[in-house]
This record gives structure tokens, C-alpha cells and sequence, in this order.
């Protein structure tokens, strides 16, 4: 494809986010980045991946993260101190490492705030996917091993956690229509066509 277009997907817990966001890079010859994000900002930063997946779309993390000696073990050490880490310097460099994927090319980015961190760039998509809950849970349970009520408990925090994250970096509304060009609910009609239509939307919002 000539034409360098960026995807960013916003998803429910056990919506199909993930799935729906790999057809679609696989549907546009796009790189797909989830969580490969957070190696790219352990380079960019210094910092071993396994910090990043610490505070991954977690606001507040710094707050409740009590242990601070164990960074030692994380490549942070005496840096952590020197250099007055925060929450906002793990954004940065998360944020330089999504900038940096789409300068390179076509790719679709799942979560993580990209829609905000690429609103300047053009041939850009923001889509949001959905489920209702019950089929979440069904899907939460199967794959945990957890009661239905464990399961709700544990998506809810969940979804919290990540809608005080992505609202407190972008000053929108997580999972509201407003903050997307497209919400679609992937229960009705599976992940596949989801995908497709998606895919579809894409092609008309860029002219493709």
C-alpha cells in the first residue's frame, strides 16, 4: 500500500481488541504493536521492559509502587533518583517509541493512548471496540479460570485502571463514541467481520 495510514484501536476487556487489531495489520501490510511498545520504550529509555510492563496504562503507578530499592533489579538503580523518574517520563518514552514506529510506516497500534500521542499525524483512524459485559466474563472465565463474579470484579478494575490512564494523558473520554472515529460492538458479529468492517470504514474515511 502507498499510502502510510495509522490504527488505533481502543478496546473493552475481552472485546477481541488484540485479534481484530492483527487482522487489521495483517488486512493494510501494517506492523502491529501491543505490547512490542513497551520493549521499544525500555531502548529508548534505559529501562528494562519489565518496569514498563509495571506501569503499563496505569496511572498512579509510581504512587503504590513502595519498593523502590528493587528497581536494582529492573536497569534502573541510582539513575531512578538522579534522573527524577515519574509516571510522565514513562509516558514520554512510550510516547517517543509510537512516534517513532509510525514514522517509519503503515501500523496499528493497540491502546496505550496512541490516538493522542498521533493526533498531528495524518491518514489516521481511531476505532473503539466493545462487547457487552456478560460475554466478556464468559470469555474472562474461560481463559482465568475464574468465578462470573471474579471475573466482572477483575474486568471492572481493570477498565477502570485504564480509563484513569488514558482520560488523566489525553483529556478525553475513554470508550465514549466522542473520542473515536469508530466504536463498533464486536459481540454481534464476531471478530472477523468486525475486522472487515473496520477495514471498510478505513478505506472510505482515508479514500483508499
Amino acid at each position: 500500500m502507498d499510502k502510510h495510514i495509522i490504527i488505533n484501536v481502543g478496546r473493552q476487556v475481552c472485546a477481541g481488541g488484540l485479534e481484530i487489531g492483527k487482522l487489521l495489520a495483517n488486512e493494510f501490510q501494517a506492523k502491529y504493536y501491543d505490547r512490542e511498545l513497551l520493549n521499544l520504550a525500555a531502548k529508548e529509555s534505559g529501562f528494562s521492559e519489565e518496569f514498563f510492563k509495571q506501569s503499563d496504562e496505569r496511572k498512579g503507578f509510581f504512587r503504590s509502587f513502595l519498593h523502590l530499592p528493587y528497581l536494582n533489579n529492573w536497569g534502573g538503580g541510582s539513575n531512578f533518583y538522579q534522573n527524577n523518574f515519574s509516571q510522565e517520563n514513562l509516558f514520554k518514552f512510550q510516547s517517543d517509541a509510537i512516534i517513532k514506529a509510525a514514522q517509519e510506516g503503515s501500523c496499528v497500534f493497540v491502546g496505550r493512548c496512541a490516538d493522542y500521542v498521533l493526533r498531528d499525524f495524518p491518514n489516521v483512524v481511531n476505532v473503539f471496540i466493545t462487547a457487552p459485559i456478560e460475554s466478556r466474563a464468559q470469555l474472562f472465565m474461560k481463559e482465568k479460570d475464574v468465578t462470573y463474579e471474579e471475573a466482572i470484579r477483575r474486568i471492572q478494575h481493570v477498565e477502570s485502571r485504564r480509563a484513569s490512564y488514558y482520560n488523566y494523558y489525553t483529556g478525553k473520554q475513554w470508550g465514549h463514541a466522542a473520542s473515536y472515529d469508530f466504536c463498533i460492538d464486536s459481540a454481534a458479529i464476531g471478530s472477523q467481520e468486525t475486522a472487515r468492517l473496520i477495514a471498510e470504514f478505513v478505506r472510505k474515511k482515508l479514500k483508499l
